[in-house]
């Protein structure tokens, strides 16, 4: 095993260019203050992310995803994780209301797209683009780069999740460095 996050454990594979992903069926909430395990929750969320990569793929959007190969596992490419989460907002709820006062529901059109610093130990905080170059987390066209691909992203899955009869509230995205190249990397 190359790593366990809170959802996924990470393994090699005998090319140097992939790895395996497996989805646990461990629950965090608050940061990973509160754990449990939630049956099965490993074989959805395997299901639903191979899907959704799917689909990007299918829209012209590059990821870490090659394919999936079981109900707990997929098959990705490896990449250089850049340390920035990226979290995209069509209506205000959770923790934009608490920070900022906004009206619980409204509508955020156009998209607010939000950094945070990839670090537990700190609570991964919100961050501006100025800290992501201070801390020399991506180079000011990568930060519009993970801007932009974010704000695809939204504008392939709002519809995807509309013709479901689901409003896309918000996401959290990471991304990483491929062949020189920022895809997508984490949902």
């Amino acid at each position: 095993m190359l790593y366990e996050g809170k959802a996924k454990k990470i393994f090699l594979t005998e090319k140097d260019d992939e790895l395996i992903q497996y989805f646990k069926d461990d629950a965090t909430a608050f940061n990973a203050e509160k754990r449990g395990t939630i049956l099965e929750k490993g074989i959805v969320n395997n299901a639903i992310s191979a899907k959704l990569f799917q689909h990007l793929a299918d829209a012209g959007i590059p990821s870490h995803f090659i394919q999936q190969i079981n109900d707990r596992e997929m098959l990705t490419r490896r990449v250089k994780i850049i340390p920035v989460e990226v979290v995209v907002r069509n209506r205000a709820t959770g923790s934009i209301v608490k920070r900022l006062g906004l009206k619980e529901g409204l509508i955020i059109d156009p998209p607010l797209v939000e950094f945070f610093y990839k670090d537990d130990s700190l609570g991964d905080p919100l961050i501006s683009e100025d800290h992501i170059r201070l801390l020399k987390l991506a180079t000011p066209g990568q930060i519009e780069e993970l801007r932009q691909q974010a704000l695809k992203v939204n504008e392939v899955l709002k519809p995807f999740f509309q013709k479901k009869g689901m409003f896309l509230v918000d996401f959290k995205l990471e991304f990483g460095l491929w062949s020189g190249q920022i895809i997508l990397a984490d949902e």
